[in-house]
């Protein structure tokens, strides 16, 4: 599988076994991702090949994420040790939808009001004036 970053700058290949991901709801992920979660494929020690390298930082005492400098793009987690392998972001693979959630991890940050929202009226990109008009008048489509 393929994937990388918004821009296109950092980009990766990944031999994956397994269609598992999980949630991780600690509070380094939350503010690492600035969502209530961080959904993970779990990819084993040399699966993943960086086509062009992203850029680094050491988001605790044991791990450090790869991201994109130019994007922003929050790519993965990491331990520093490297043992482990490398949990990949779901939405940084170029199509994440075989991927399924099998468990939450750090469930003492985990936010229940976000767990089920069925429910919510749902907007479409396409169909948002705010969005949709500001691409028309720049003479382009709304991507995906």
């Amino acid at each position: 599988m393929t994937g990388g970053c918004q821009c296109g700058r950092v980009r990766y290949e990944a031999d994956l076994v397994s269609d598992d991901a999980y949630w991780c709801h600690c509070r380094m992920c939350q503010r690492a991702t600035g969502g209530i979660a961080a959904a993970f494929v779990q990819a084993p020690e040399g699966a993943v090949r960086w086509l062009s390298e992203p850029d680094w930082y050491e988001s605790s005492p044991i791990a450090h994420r790869p991201f994109c400098s130019r994007c922003g793009t929050p790519l993965g987690f990491a331990f520093l040790d490297g043992k482990g392998g490398i949990d990949l972001t779901v939405g940084s693979f170029d199509d994440p939808s075989r991927f399924r959630p099998v468990l939450h991890a750090g469930a003492e940050s985990l936010h229940e009001a976000w767990l089920d929202t069925r429910d919510l009226p749902r907007h479409y990109t396409a169909t948002t004036p705010s969005v949709a008009d500001r691409y028309a008048a720049e003479g382009l489509e709304v991507p995906e």
